[in-house]
């Protein structure tokens, strides 16, 4: 190898940096050994920095463009080496380069939960969590407080501190807020300002900025859950009383259509009753009033009760009782050779029992009824086959 072609090697012309990573926020220029050029090209691209320490010295920032290493391009460094315009040499120093883009979609949470005292629930606990990105504002204070000589720094080496800030300002600021657990919700928007803003200072002595903080949810303990869910059905709900009647109601008619059960024939009667009951309350409503002292033959006046004249007695007329509920007619149905029909009134039963077409072996079965019986065998059914009709008038005389 020649002498050009060492020299060629040793100095380097060309400085950039690519990145595929998504997660590097700074990386070191490696040179291995190599000087840089004077007049070398220095190329920065949208969402980069370019910092130059030299000799363990903060000198030159570059911001994004296209540069030619000399005297006038790198200010700080002409000072510390007290270069004069006429510096043709090659030199030697650390290059870093420095992501400014935003590094989106990281998470933050409470791992514990927060105490705050709520006005209408009094002291609860809270967990939130949500996203937040951040980007580098001051390449060269982010170098300088964070970095320091690590030659490849990514996001994951500063999110656990960044995560510790955003929940200790978030927990003072939802502490002293003072709005309501249940209108959290629709506050979050402004949960995310206030601790963007009040982290802000803090972020900004590492070089660093929070363009964006999202507050994606607010819990309360299980508990306290289950408590607020309750309440919500029971504003769904709304009359308790009227919600009881309804379910009372689906309960029997559900009872009513269980075939084999005797439940329904008993409540089928209950509801019978107590409809009977309603309707002789509202066709005679003074005959549950409690008698008065009129009534009782007595008068009042300003020496108290005394009886009252024979003439404007009158005598006290007992309350008619109500009616007894009418009977509940059955229905049956029939089963013969692995058919059955219905359903027949007790009625229809009769005339088949006239005709022939039923019999005391007929199997017959009615809601209520513990399975399909004869007919003979059913209390009510047996008369039908022991009433027989007279014998049929003599014919005319010719």
């Amino acid at each position: 190898m020649g002498i050009f072609d060492f020299l060629k090697g040793e100095f380097i012309d060309v400085i950039h940096w690519t990145d595929d990573t998504r997660d590097t926020m700074v990386t070191r220029f490696e040179r291995e050994g190599h000087a840089i050029k004077y007049g070398a090209k220095l190329t920065v691209r949208e969402g980069q920095a370019a910092v130059f320490v030299h000799e363990g010295q903060l000198a030159d920032v570059f911001t994004p463009g296209l540069y030619m290493l000399e005297t006038n391009n790198m200010p700080v460094l002409t000072t510390l080496q007290h270069w004069d315009h006429g510096f043709k040499s090659p030199f030697k120093s650390e290059i870093y380069f420095v992501a400014t883009t935003r590094f989106s979609d990281l998470k933050w949470g409470t791992k514990n939960p927060i105490m705050c005292r709520d006005p209408e629930f009094g002291p609860v606990r809270l967990r939130a969590f949500g996203t937040y990105s951040i980007r580098v504002a001051d390449p060269a204070r982010f170098l300088t407080e964070i970095v320091g000589t690590d030659g490849e720094f990514t996001m994951d080496e500063i999110s656990y501190q960044i995560r510790n800030i955003i929940v200790q300002e978030f927990s003072r600021a939802i502490a002293g807020s003072g709005i309501p657990v249940l209108d959290m919700a629709a506050n979050t928007a402004d949960l995310g300002k206030l601790v963007a803003a009040e982290i802000a200072p803090t972020i900004a002595e590492y070089g660093l900025a929070i363009p964006e903080l999202y507050v994606e949810n607010i819990s309360l303990p299980p508990a306290v859950e289950e408590a607020m869910d309750k309440r919500t059905q029971m504003g769904i709900i709304g009359d308790l009383g009227r919600y009881t009647q309804f379910k009372a109601a689906e309960a029997m008619e559900a009872a009513a259509r269980t075939p084999n059960s005797g439940m329904g024939a008993g409540l089928g009667m209950g509801m019978g009753m107590a409809m009977a009951q309603q309707m002789s309350h509202a066709l005679n409503p003074g005959s549950h009033q409690a008698p008065t002292s009129a009534a009782a033959g007595q008068t009042t006046g300003p020496w108290g009760a005394r009886p009252a004249p024979a003439a404007a007695q009158t005598p006290v007329q007992a309350a008619p009782l109500a009616p007894p509920p009418p009977p509940v007619e059955h229905v049956w149905h029939i089963a013969e050779n692995g058919q059955t029909s219905g359903p027949y009134s007790k009625a229809r039963l009769g005339r088949m029992a006239q005709e022939g077409t039923l019999s005391r072996e007929t199997h017959v079965w009615t809601p209520g009824q513990d399975g399909w019986m004869r007919a003979g065998e059913v209390t009510e059914l047996a008369q039908l086959f022991t009433v027989m009709p007279p014998p049929p008038p003599p014919p005319p005389a010719a």
